[in-house]
C-alpha cells in the first residue's frame, strides 16, 4: 500500500468513525447520555473540533507529505500535528498574504498548462496550502488546550450557593489523546453569591447571564481557572487527582463533579497495531471504509460530602470535599474514579467480522458496544 493510500484511507476510517460518533451522541434512542442532554451536547462540538482537525490534515497533504500517527497506542496523530495546526491557525493570516488570490492562481494554472503541457504542480500546491490555511483561520480545531467555557448557572438551594457547569479540552501530548472535562462546581465566593442568589435561595433572575460564557463565570477567578486546566488535564493524572487539586487550589469553588471523556484509542485494519487479534479480524472485513474501531472512555469522580470549614485565631481552614473512590472495582480504583464506563462504535461488517471470528466476546470485555448501521446506531448488541 503506498503512503497516499494508507493515508486517504486513514483519513477515511476517522471521518467515519467521527461521523458515528456524533449519530450516536444526537440520537436520543441510541445514547444513555440524551438523558442528561448535557453531557452528549458538551461532547458534540468537541467531535466537530477534531471533524475540522482531520479536513485541515488532510488538506495539509496537498503541500506537505509529511504526516505520522501513533500507530501502536492511541491511533491519534501524533502531537507535534496538533501543535503545527495551532501554528499556522495563529500565523494563517500572515502566510495568506504572501500566496496569491485563488482566482489568480487558477489563472496562472490555465496559463502554465497551456504553455508548457505540464501539470502546474508548484502552483498546485500553492492553491492547496491557500486552501489550507483559510480552512484553518476560522479556528475551531482541537487545539492542545481548548479553554473553558461555563454552559450551565444555577443555585444549590441546599448551599445558597451558586453552582456552574464548566467544560474545556484538551489534547494530551504523552497519550496522544483527545481529552474532554467537565465539571460541576459551587461558588461560594461572597461577590457572587450577593449577585446570583435572590432570596429563598433561587437564581437571580434579573442578571442576564448570556450562556455560554468564555471561562469560569466568576471574573475574579477566571484567569486562574483557565491556568489551572492547562496545568491540570494530563491523561496521567487521574480525574480524583484533578478533583482534589481544583478543591485545593481555590478556598471558594467546590468541586462537586468532574467528568472526563477519553476519546480513544481508534483502530484501523492495516494502519493501526494496537492489539494483533483486532488488526487481524479487521484486516478480513471486504470493505476497507469499515475496517476500523472506536473506543472511548467516560471516567467520572463525584464528592460524597463536603468536610466543613473552620476559622481560629491562628488559622482557619476552607472547606474541603471528600470524594468518592470505587475500591470495590480494581478498574475503577485504578483510573481514579467514582465511576467509568467503556464503550466501543464499530461498523456493522466490522461487528459481523468480530463476531465471526469467535473474539467479539473477549475483544469487547467490559465494553458497551454501539454498532454503525445503515447511516444509524445500534446500541446494546
Amino acid at each position: 500500500m503506498s503512503t497516499n493510500e494508507a493515508a486517504s484511507r486513514y483519513f477515511d476510517a476517522i471521518a467515519a468513525a467521527l461521523d458515528g460518533l456524533g449519530a450516536y451522541l444526537a440520537d436520543s434512542r441510541a445514547s444513555p447520555y440524551r438523558r442528561n442532554d448535557l453531557v452528549a451536547e458538551t461532547v458534540m462540538p468537541y467531535i466537530a473540533r477534531l471533524e475540522h482537525s482531520f479536513r485541515a490534515w488532510k488538506n495539509r497533504l496537498g503541500f506537505l507529505e509529511s504526516f505520522r500517527i501513533q500507530r501502536a497506542e492511541s491511533g491519534y496523530p501524533l502531537f507535534q500535528n496538533v501543535l503545527e495546526l495551532e501554528n499556522d491557525r495563529r500565523e494563517a493570516d500572515k502566510r495568506l498574504a504572501s500566496i496569491a488570490e485563488p482566482q489568480t492562481l487558477r489563472e496562472e494554472m490555465v496559463d502554465f498548462i497551456l504553455r508548457h503541457r505540464a501539470f502546474p504542480g508548484e502552483l498546485q500546491r500553492a492553491m492547496a496550502e491557500r486552501l489550507y490555511l483559510e480552512d484553518v483561520r476560522e479556528g475551531r480545531v482541537f487545539s492542545p488546550l481548548v479553554l473553558p467555557e461555563t454552559v450551565r448557572v444555577s443555585v444549590n438551594p441546599k448551599t445558597k450557593r451558586p453552582y456552574y457547569i464548566v467544560h474545556w479540552g484538551a489534547f494530551d501530548g504523552a497519550a496522544n489523546l483527545p481529552l474532554v472535562y467537565m465539571a460541576a462546581v459551587e461558588d461560594s465566593s461572597e461577590n457572587m453569591t450577593a449577585s446570583l442568589v435572590a432570596g429563598e435561595g433561587r437564581l437571580n433572575e434579573d442578571v442576564e447571564i448570556p450562556l455560554p460564557v468564555g471561562g469560569l463565570l466568576n471574573p475574579d477567578l477566571a484567569h486562574r481557572f483557565d491556568d489551572f486546566a492547562e496545568k491540570n488535564s494530563s491523561y496521567s493524572l487521574s480525574p480524583a487527582t484533578i478533583a482534589t487539586n481544583l478543591d485545593r487550589d481555590f478556598d471558594t469553588l467546590h468541586p462537586k463533579q468532574l467528568r472526563r471523556v477519553v476519546l480513544g484509542p481508534f483502530y484501523t485494519a492495516g494502519i493501526t497495531a494496537h492489539n494483533s487479534t483486532v488488526s487481524e479480524v479487521l484486516a478480513k472485513v471486504h470493505r476497507q471504509d469499515n475496517a476500523w474501531l472506536l473506543t472511548w472512555t467516560v471516567q467520572e469522580v463525584y464528592s460524597k460530602a463536603e468536610q466543613p470549614g473552620r476559622k481560629g485565631l491562628w488559622s482557619s481552614q476552607p472547606p474541603r470535599e471528600e470524594f468518592h473512590l470505587e475500591t470495590d472495582d480494581l478498574e475503577a480504583a485504578r483510573m481514579g474514579v467514582s465511576a467509568y464506563e467503556k464503550h466501543a462504535l464499530v461498523p456493522h461488517e466490522a461487528y459481523q467480522a468480530l463476531y465471526a471470528s469467535g473474539e467479539a466476546g473477549r475483544i469487547f470485555d467490559g465494553y458497551k458496544v454501539h454498532v454503525v448501521s445503515a447511516g444509524g446506531v445500534i446500541t446494546d448488541v
